[in-house]
């Protein structure tokens, strides 16, 4: 009888092959838990379990996920594997009869130094022939000196005991290698680096409530707070208290946090964490003003609400704001920003001075209802009324003038167009009361003969619709373009970074050039993506057919256009 048989049962069963190669070259030299990982990994792939991820798979075999991704790494320092992404995390089987499969085979005498200094290091264990051929291989693949690879092992298990495992001891000569410390002396000297920022990382720590002790990873993140994010000591003891952070990694997030929303000082980060859930209500209740669902408000309140609290407005304030945005037709967080930034630039910030702005909106908005109605008319308010309102004023009409306008007005084709022709032509001719007007004016309107009124209302249908024309193209192609999810990205990104730049260029000069070199690339990268959409940036402005009047008939003085009398003399 043979030594192994199988039942008639087992023999039925599904099975997952496995190379005899691996069995009698790489089985007899691996780690138990690496052979457990390949053949499990061998299972998932010949199951068709396409769907598997690394949590899945570590969970299944009861290890932390860090612990399958270094005996993958493990495995393929052996060639029977290869990873081919990091995140998400993807490895590929190799066929384990290949050219470099066979595990590297060292001189004993070569390490034999080495070896006795390790095992004295480590005394609470026996250091195995598998973790020894680690070491060697790490001496040999990133080129440490002994003595330093020696050093980095010593300095580990001062950190964590006799009991360190060797996954850590590799993690920490991994890092030192990928910053060029492979020698002796280099390896002193950031040592040397770390232990002079023990004492501060212990400090913010038990802020902290951490209960580890501080290692070369901490220190990596010590010195990102410090040096590339402008925290102080005592402002990362303030986040970390505040923000209840527990580990590092939940420290180095809310200071990432406070960095991106501008909050250095002690008094800052403390007020900043108070107004934390004040901020989150806010957000909500302009997201109900606005009418908008937003499935996560982390987005919004850093590129918005917590901006408009950089600019001095108070919370009371951007829900007045959001209901006048609301009511007039601007129902997202993007076209609230476009209005405060005109607010913002005029300098109107404080509470009484926006619903004084608001309220002076309102009034002309009823006053171009009264406009509108006097012309005939029973649409709505629209951007076109409210540029030519202020246009009239600006030639230094009065209400009541512009009302008389309306009346002559009424009846025509276009007639808040024709406003615009009956008041370039009281202000070419210098009148400005209503007195004056029956006298001056009311004649020469009253003996217009039927050929003239509607050459007048041919000539104002024209350049409406020349008007309308561009304006329509441009808004389309706008749309066009932020349809389109890459150039939507770089657009949102670019008016973010242009409020960044805006604090940057006040604060921090480096920032600001940083930032500045970042919407170059980004203003490349759009144009390069409008391009292949077939448009430019240029096509988002109107192209009015002619440039001197944009194509309302009347140039700046209110005086009619060379297009109207070009337009005109083609009529007659």
């Amino acid at each position: 009888m043979p030594f192994i048989s199988v039942s008639s049962d087992l023999a039925n069963k599904s099975f997952t092959s496995v190379e005899n190669k691996f069995i009698t070259k790489y089985l007899p030299v691996l780690e138990p838990l690496a052979v457990k990982i390949y053949l499990f990994a061998l299972y998932v792939y010949q199951s068709g379990l396409t769907s598997y991820t690394l949590a899945d798979f570590s969970k299944q075999l009861n290890i932390t996920e860090d612990e399958a991704r270094n005996y993958f790494e493990y495995l393929e320092e052996f060639e029977l594997v290869s990873l081919l992404s990091l995140s998400p995390f993807e490895v590929k089987i190799l066929e384990a009869d290949n050219l470099y499969g066979t595990p590297k085979k060292f001189k004993p005498e070569k390490y034999a130094d080495f070896t006795k200094s390790v095992q004295n290091i480590i005394k609470g264990r026996m250091i195995s022939t598998n973790e020894f051929r680690e070491y060697f291989l790490l001496l040999e693949d990133y080129g440490f000196e002994q003595n330093a690879l020696i050093m980095i092992i010593n300095y580990c298990v001062n950190l964590k005991g006799d009991n360190i495992r060797l996954q850590y001891i590799k993690k920490v000569a991994k890092s030192f290698a990928e910053d060029g410390v492979t020698t002796a002396k280099k390896v002193d000297e950031k040592l040397s680096a770390y232990t002079s920022s023990t004492p501060a990382l212990i400090r913010i720590f038990g802020a902290a409530g951490i209960k580890k002790q501080p290692d070369v990873d901490d220190d990596k993140l010590y010195k990102k707070w410090t040096i590339e994010l402008g925290f102080d000591e005592n402002a990362i003891c303030a986040a970390a208290k505040h923000f209840k952070a527990k580990t590092p990694e939940k420290l180095d997030d809310a200071l990432t946090e406070l960095y991106k929303n501008k909050k250095f000082d002690v008094k800052e980060i403390e007020d900043y964490c108070k107004n934390k859930n004040s901020v989150y209500d806010a957000t909500l209740e302009i997201a109900r003003a606005l009418g908008v669902y937003m499935q996560n408000t982390a987005p919004y309140i850093e590129n918005y609400t917590n901006v408009w609290c950089d600019y001095g407005y108070s919370f009371a304030c951007m829900k007045r704001i959001a209901d006048y945005c609301f009511k007039n037709g601007r129902k997202s967080f993007e076209d609230m920003q476009d209005f405060i930034d005109v607010l913002y630039k005029d300098g109107v910030v404080s509470d009484a001075a926006v619903e004084e702005y608001i309220q002076k909106l309102y009034s002309e908005d009823e006053f171009l209802k009264k406009l509108i109605a006097c012309c005939g008319l029973t649409r709505k308010v629209i951007a076109w009324d409210r540029e030519s309102l202020a246009r009239w004023r600006g030639w230094n009409f009065s209400d009541e003038m512009i009302t008389e306008a309306a009346k002559i007005s009424a009846g025509k084709s276009n007639p808040m167009a024709y406003i615009n022709g009956v008041l370039s032509s009281w202000k070419s001719e210098g009148i400005f009361k209503p007195e004056n007007i029956a006298r001056q004016s009311a004649p020469a309107v009253k003996n217009q003969s039927a050929d003239s009124r509607a050459e007048r209302a041919e000539t104002e249908r024209h350049f409406a619709e020349l008007r309308h024309k561009a304006e329509d193209a441009a808004e389309k192609a706008f749309k066009t373009a932020v349809a389109d999810e890459l150039y939507d990205k770089i657009h949102k990104e670019l008016n973010e970074l242009s409020i960044q730049l805006a604090f940057a260029e006040i604060r921090n000069a480096a920032d600001a050039e940083k930032i500045s070199e970042r919407i170059s690339a980004l203003e490349t990268q759009g144009d390069e993506r409008l391009k292949l959409l077939g448009l430019s940036k240029a096509d988002f402005t109107p192209n009015y057919a002619c440039k001197k009047c944009n194509d309302t008939g009347y140039d700046k003085n209110g005086k009619p256009c060379e297009c109207m009398k070009k337009f005109i003399a083609t009529l007659r």
